[in-house]
């Protein structure tokens, strides 16, 4: 990819590249492979969508971030082996791709809820998040156990708290308060 000659002018570039990371699983099963051999492949692309995406920030102005949400709230439905699949595959790639994330000046981040995730995983993450705090290029942010459903849920009972204690009026909620909370 590093070979390509761009002519595009930087505020051309999006800010912010965000990739929902979906039908590995099926495009393996399509093969007559495992679910999880589709998952795998994923991840091996992973490495060069990142590092490059660094490099076009580095040469080129942009993007800034790079968000892949790879595992949602609905994911604890899939077989118990593919979850633990998949978590064994964060603490790999977590493990593996630091020094990448180093070298390429990669400042990671993580959102979606934390409860949940089994301790290997969140110890990773935390080893991560630590090791790469200072770096000051590409924002790689990985969403785990998240869910659209559930960040709203959680703004309106925050908003809801705030109206009960008499912080805010009922009546000044509007759409911007919600995005606001998000």
């Amino acid at each position: 990819m590093a070979d390509v000659e761009l002519d595009i002018p930087s505020h051309k570039f999006p800010r912010h590249v965000a990739i929902i990371m979906d039908g590995n699983g099926r495009w393996a099963v399509k093969r007559g492979l495992e679910r999880v051999r589709g998952h795998q492949q994923g991840a091996r692309q992973v490495r060069d969508l990142v590092t490059e995406c660094s490099r076009l920030r580095r040469e080129h102005g942009g993007p800034d971030y790079l968000t892949l949400y790879s595992f949602s709230l609905e994911n604890w439905k899939r077989p118990p082996a593919e979850v633990g699949f998949l978590m064994q595959m964060y603490i790999d790639y977590l493990q593996q791709e630091r020094s990448t994330m180093m070298e390429n000046n990669i400042r990671f981040k993580q959102i979606g809820r934390l409860e949940n995730l089994p301790e290997p995983v969140l110890e990773e993450m935390d080893r991560t998040l630590q090791e790469t705090a200072k770096n000051d290029g590409l924002v790689l942010t990985l969403a785990l156990n998240y869910g659209s459903r559930a960040e709203i849920v959680d703004a309106v009972r925050v908003i809801a708290e705030k109206v009960k204690s008499g912080e805010m009026d009922a009546r000044d909620v509007n759409e911007k308060t919600i995005s606001d909370h998000l």
